[in-house]
């Protein structure tokens, strides 16, 4: 309606208007490979939301491939969010979806600056979220890209399978190997077929399929290290940006045949005998709502009893590759990489995400490829707890403080997003984060350390890692405490010393309202030594070092 009384107001004189400008004053509308789209303006910024790029994979396509989109006739209408991909939405998610789940879930969306021509080349930032693989989708308001294409960047989200609907296999499945090799791993099948998507169809929108710089944080990063790897997803970008996506070690991930295994389990678990020959059929016969069964993030760290029905990613040796071989020898796509995590990620400083970005930054940089590591350590005025929680860092990253923490978002929230925004637009226009009136982030080396800490005060601040001892004296300690065959708080999970009546009391003598607080199965995945930045009172190092000589004397239980 606006455009439309904006287009009266002008009169005769739009006539006279150059293409550019009557683009800002009416729907634009774009040709993809399978049919037009007609998106919206607002505020400056030209949007298309929900295009298809594969088909449904529902029926008989669950568990395949994505499939090629159906094309349609004339014009789409592309200014809502299609459903994000089916799942059990979790009310504490930093990032609340904006849709209702759906398997007709993969579609995606497109930001860019309204003046911008059809011809424009923008660089191009394509975002995949996180949520262990299970959650997530391309909706929270967070993650818009309005504020990224106001610098100049044409952003794309789009929605993965996650759950079991995302990481599924089945004996019958693998036999009939309706996609040619490609098994299981749906979650980044789907990942590869949006950048795919995106080299067919980006300049269409005024987008350079040369210049694509791919981000992910948590999941999303850990999907960003698996499309660096992978050799299918060869040539589809040209840099890339891991947000807390640890160090890239994927040894430990099941095996297709591990997971067939899981697929067996969970068939037994709707009464489908796993050996039939319409298991499968019968298997994908059942409900979005059965095969979800309740996973969630935080099923994961409250698993049910029972033979598991889900497993995650698994290491197919074809599109998901043994990562740390893959960095070590050099068999990985050499595009410039920005890592990082937050100050009070999940595990701690010496943890899969903190020191794992570290090495994972290690092991690119040994190979001569250019990489920046980062550390965002800024809380929102609003919020005071002690130390960046995981995730934190995404509205700041998307300049979208505003958008995350409304009427009590302050200058320095909207200044540090302004500032974090503007490397991470420099590191997606020229593959260098660098750029005028930022303080300078230096390239990082072994011998080094280089960090770029976007500091507590809302200051970005260069510096030799000040917690790289520290950080190597933890991993040595976690390699002891891992061979100890002890009860620690260093390396054993929470879940697993509540679960031991032994190992529970020694707590609940230390920790008495911790152990009687009912959210602390909220952090069963997490040791003692990974939360201590959310207590910092309470589990002190002479605390923990009490807890640890009781521990000491618990024999534990078999995992």
């Amino acid at each position: 309606m606006k455009a439309w009384m904006t287009a009266l107001a002008c009169g005769v004189a739009a006539c006279a208007m150059p293409a550019a400008a009557v683009a800002q004053t009416s729907a634009p509308v774009a040709a993809t490979d399978t049919g037009k789209v007609q998106g919206a303006i607002e505020d400056g910024v030209a949007s298309w939301k929900g295009i298809p790029f594969a088909a449904p994979p529902v029926g008989p396509l669950r568990w395949r491939a994505p499939q090629p989109a159906a094309a349609w006739q004339g014009v789409r209408p592309a200014t809502q969010y299609s459903h994000d991909c089916m799942q059990k939405p979790f009310p504490s998610d930093a990032a609340p979806l904006g849709t209702t789940p759906a398997e007709d879930c993969l579609y995606l969306n497109v930001w860019k600056p309204a003046a911008a021509s059809a011809t424009a080349k923008l660089p191009v930032m394509v975002w995949i979220y996180g949520g262990g693989f299970v959650n997530g989708g391309a909706s929270p308001p967070t993650y818009a890209g309005a504020n990224m294409a106001k610098q100049g960047v044409l952003f794309v989200s789009f929605n993965y399978r996650v759950g079991r609907f995302g990481s599924f296999a089945l004996p019958q499945l693998t036999k009939e190997n309706p996609d040619g090799g490609l098994l299981g791993n749906y979650n980044f099948m789907d990942q590869i077929a949006a950048l795919k998507w995106v080299q067919k169809n980006i300049a269409a929108f005024g987008g350079d399929p040369s210049n694509v710089t791919i981000i992910g944080e948590s999941a999303g990063g850990m999907s960003v290290h698996t499309l660096v790897t992978s050799p299918l997803s060869r040539g589809l970008f040209s840099k890339a940006v891991v947000m807390s996506g640890g160090n890239a070690q994927t040894a430990k991930n099941a095996t297709l045949k591990d997971a067939e295994a899981i697929g067996e389990n969970l068939a037994r678990a709707h009464d489908i005998d796993p050996a039939a020959p319409d298991a499968l059929a019968k298997l994908r016969a059942l409900s979005a709502e059965q095969v979800t069964d309740g996973l969630s993030m935080m099923e994961l760290f409250q698993p049910k009893p029972g033979p598991r029905t889900y497993g995650g990613p698994m290491l197919d040796g074809k599109l998901l590759v043994d990562q740390e071989k893959a960095y070590a020898s050099g068999d990985f796509a050499h595009v410039p990489m920005l890592i990082g995590a937050t100050s009070a990620d999940m595990g701690g400083k010496s943890g899969f995400m903190i020191a794992g970005a570290r090495e994972a930054s290690a092991m690119v940089a040994a190979q001569k490829v250019p990489v920046w590591e980062y550390r965002f350590s800024y809380v929102a005025d609003s919020v005071g707890q002690p130390g960046a929680g995981h995730a934190t860092d995404i509205p700041f990253f998307f300049d979208n403080a505003r958008i995350k923490y409304g009427a009590a978002t302050t200058a320095k929230d909207e200044q540090v997003g302004k500032t974090i925004s503007a490397y991470l637009a420099n590191f997606a226009k020229k593959g260098d984060p660098n750029g005028a009136g930022l303080p300078a982030w230096p390239r990082f080396t072994a011998s080094g350390d280089e960090i770029l800490d976007f500091a507590a005060d809302g200051k970005a601040v260069a510096a030799r890692d000040p917690w790289g001892a520290e950080i190597d004296d933890l991993q040595a300690r976690t390699k002891a405490a891992m061979t100890s065959g002890k009860y620690n708080s260093l390396t054993t999970p929470l879940g697993k010393m509540l679960d031991d009546p032994a190992a529970r009391a020694v707590l609940a003598k230390h920790l008495p309202d911790m152990v009687k607080n009912p959210q602390i199965d909220m952090a069963r995945g997490q040791t003692l030594v990974g939360i201590r930045a959310y207590f910092p009172a309470l589990l002190t190092d002479a605390k923990l070092k009490a807890i640890d000589a009781d521990l000491a004397t618990v024999p534990t239980k078999p995992s």
